[in-house]
């Protein structure tokens, strides 16, 4: 008996040590040195970018083009120059996102400004040995102007999700017919999925100036949100409901906007700047690999040119800390995504000889 006894403790405590070994390995992880690296150069007005499935990364320009670039060389492969893309101030060829079951669906979604009287549309293009082929027209006659186009797109649970810009008129923004000012929400046909808010309505939010960053974090999905003179925002969106624009300003704090949050039972944001930043594309980073990264949306900022880490709380509601990369070393920043390896990427946006860089340790 004394025997089996020896034997059971021993037992419990290598099992105790292994549990005890296995949060080390995952919790106390330390902080690793950046490396930064020109992948490429000489891009104009970068919008998008994309780790894709084969390892490669795709990107949009301004002007109409999308490209693959290798990460390792920087080498460069045209997929198509867009014919009616038009650009007019910030408008022109914006968001990308591939299909998340590429194999088998060699989907692209690009979101782009075009005509003359101006207006914007999502277009699905199939991709076939080298070339975007088959254009589908999934959405259009979204209003575009100048200013506030948005316009970011991500898929999730075979949804694709769309933010408008209020395109310089802010009537339209707290009107629900109206596409402007909006998150909107498609099947990844372009029909209406029966579970919107409102019936054959493709609205998902409303109340937006110009959300141009959108990530998922499991079932939340998180925006970043250029405000006017005064408060940009980091939301959770959710389903029908009203983040205030034009009447509100980042939280409802001033006399004026407290009466109409309650009444349109207004989102408030999880953090708002002033002076503003200008925040523009944003990914979700939980990988081993930067272990200082972990759990935090990390945010591409244009006028603040930087690289800014947002820390979430386990329970990913709330914005625990903030922290600032690489201030003014590139110049303005569009956008950012991840490797599987969790190796980071960002694109300057900056008009002229623009990059991609490479963060890695």
């Amino acid at each position: 008996m004394k025997a089996f006894l020896s034997c059971i403790i021993l037992v419990l405590f290598f099992a105790s040590c292994k549990k005890n070994s296995d949060k080390k390995d995952t919790d106390d992880l330390s902080d690793v040195v950046l490396k930064s690296r020109v992948v490429v150069s000489n891009l104009s007005n970068p919008w998008e970018i994309i780790y894709g499935p084969d390892n490669f990364i795709w990107v949009t320009e301004k002007a109409g083009k999308i490209s693959r670039i290798n990460p390792e060389n920087g080498q460069t492969t045209l997929l198509l120059t867009i014919g009616d893309v038009r650009v007019n101030g910030e408008g022109g060829l914006l968001g990308m996102v591939l299909h998340p079951d590429f194999g088998n669906s060699p989907f692209v979604y690009v979101v782009y400004d075009y005509g003359t009287s101006y207006k914007a549309k999502v277009v699905r293009y199939s991709y076939n040995n080298g070339s975007l082929i088959n254009p589908q027209i999934l959405i259009d006659q979204i209003p575009a102007a100048s200013i506030h186009n948005g316009s970011r797109l991500v898929i999730n649970s075979n949804k694709i999700y769309i933010s408008t810009g209020d395109a310089a008129d802010t009537t339209t923004p707290q009107n629900v017919n109206s596409l402007s000012g909006k998150i909107l929400r498609l099947n990844l046909d372009g029909t209406i999925p029966a579970d919107n808010p409102y019936p054959n309505n493709p609205l998902w939010s409303y109340g937006h100036r110009n959300a141009q960053g959108l990530v998922f974090v499991g079932s939340k999905l998180f925006s970043s949100e250029h405000g006017p003179d005064s408060d940009d925002e980091i939301n959770i969106i959710e389903k029908g409901r009203n983040y205030g624009w034009p009447n509100i300003k980042g939280f409802c704090n001033e006399t004026a906007e407290q009466a109409f949050c309650t009444i349109n039972n207004v989102v408030e944001p999880l953090i708002a700047w002033t002076p503003t930043i200008a925040p523009s594309g944003l990914t979700y980073y939980n990988s081993n690999y930067i272990p200082q990264f972990k759990n935090s949306l990390l945010l591409a900022l244009l006028k603040d040119s930087k690289l800014m880490q947002l820390k979430l709380n386990e329970s990913q509601t709330k914005i625990e800390s903030t922290k600032n990369f690489y201030v003014n070393e590139f110049g303005r920043l569009r956008a950012v995504c991840q490797s599987p390896e969790g190796k980071l990427y960002i694109c300057t946006s900056n008009g002229s000889n623009d990059k991609i860089i490479e963060i890695a340790k």
